[in-house]
Parts: C-alpha cells; structure tokens; sequence
C-alpha cells in the first residue's frame, strides 16, 4: 500500500472500502494485527518521541483519522485522498463483521459507555456478534491481570477489537499484544464516547473542512485546549518545513 511520511510518521492512502477489505481479510484468518487511526495528536506524540513513532510505522495500517493528514498526503502527491475517520471506520467494520458473522469486542471505556455502546451498535446493526467487552481500570493493569485479559479476549472468539484508550496509549497497548491476541485491533480513541451518545460529534461539513478539532475544543474545552494549542501550531509550521524541503 502506498504510504507517505508527515513529520517522520507513516500515513497510509487508503479508503474506507479499502481499510474495511483488509480488517475482515485480516479478521477471517484470525491475524493479529493493529490499526492506527492517525490524527494531528498522533503525528505530534509521535515527532516528540522515537519510541511512539515507531509504535506507529510498525502497525499494520494507519489510515488518515484527521483532516489535515488527507490535506497532508495530498500535497504530498496522492492525489484525491480523502479522510479515512477512525468513528466513521468503526462503523463500516461494525456493518461489514455484521454481514459475515465475525466475532467483534470492545475494550476501553467506562462501563456505562461501554454498555451504552454495545446497546447502540446492536441496535443499529443486529447481527453483530459481541463476543467479548471491558471496562479496564485507569490504573495500568498488573502482569498477572494483563494475562488474565489476554487469555480471556483470545478465549472469545473475537476476530475484531476495538480500542477505546485515547492516544497514545491504546496505541502502546495494541503494540503490546500484537501476536498475543488472535485478532485485528483497531484503535478508535473517542469512538466510544461517539457511538455511545456521550459526545456529540462534529457535523459532516465541520468535518470536511478540517475544523472538527475546533468544534471539539468547543464541546471539551478543559479536557481538550493544552493539546490542541500546544500540537496544532506546530504541526502547521514543521509541515510546512517539510513540504520545502527544510526538514526530513
């Protein structure tokens, strides 16, 4: 798949029916593999540490989540690339595992969100096969209850897992149990908040014009305004060294 590098991390041009095909290609011969859905955030954790980065340009699939990444591969000649949104993806993957009976899980969340969740996805799609869901504490978990969690999400049966960790934490996580879960783990950060009507989402034209980041900061602000005053402004600036070939 043809990929480009924004501030040294790997985007790949792809698609929602491209990213979908592959998650349930992947699903149906019980891989285990991750899939980053990359935004401005992820870019900037990513350039701030070495480690992250490399957590990310070893996934399976990083799909373009925000906006300006889509601008980003565009001016970076893939031309007609369009965002490819980690909640959005949810969704087809949700439809597509409904369709051909594969097992999907949910991890992350808060047990109300998490229920709500599931409720709403069935709902909506109710054929979907919930083979497995949890909660897990804030806390980091202890060596013996991560094996614990492991062994009962391979003992499930579920071919997809979503993660709900925000980043970059799930991220980290999915690095973490590549080859231990026999599963496609697809990190969707705030996607359960979304699908489980505990945020509201940006409309689809805020979305299209690259300012679901202000929409967002307007719903959370005190959650949200050190990250994106902090990451945004130097994001456009690093990129714009880069496209003149200042920098990487």
């Amino acid at each position: 798949m043809e990929h480009r590098y924004i501030l040294g991390m790997r985007v790949d041009a792809t698609s929602f029916q491209e990213a979908t095909r592959l998650i349930l290609k992947w699903a149906g011969t019980g891989e285990s593999r991750y899939v980053c859905a990359a935004n401005v955030h992820m870019v900037m954790e990513a350039y701030d540490s070495p480690a992250f980065r490399k957590v990310v340009n070893n996934a399976d699939l990083v799909v373009p989540d925000g906006m300006p990444l889509a601008y980003g591969l565009r001016l970076l000649g893939m031309r007609g690339q369009e965002r490819v949104c980690g909640p959005e993806l949810m969704l087809h993957v949700c439809e597509a595992a409904a369709s051909q009976g594969v097992p999907v899980g949910f991890y992350g969340g808060s047990p109300d969100t998490l229920q709500a969740l599931v409720k709403n996805l069935s709902k909506r799609f109710p054929n979907l096969r919930v083979a497995y869901q949890y909660s897990p504490p804030f806390r980091p978990l202890t060596a013996e209850e991560d094996a614990a969690v492991t062994k009962q999400i391979a003992a499930s049966g579920a071919r997809i897992l979503f993660v709900g960790l925000g980043c970059p934490k799930q991220e980290c996580w999915m690095a973490e149990h590549r080859g231990k879960i026999p599963a496609v783990m697809l990190g969707v950060g705030a996607a359960f908040d979304f699908h489980a009507g505990r945020i509201r989402q940006a409309p689809r034209w805020v979305q299209n014009i690259g300012m679901e980041w202000f929409f967002r900061l307007c719903m959370e602000p005190r959650r949200l305004w050190r990250r994106y005053f902090k990451h945004n402004p130097r994001f456009l600036i690093l990129f714009a060294l880069q496209l003149v070939g200042k920098r990487y």
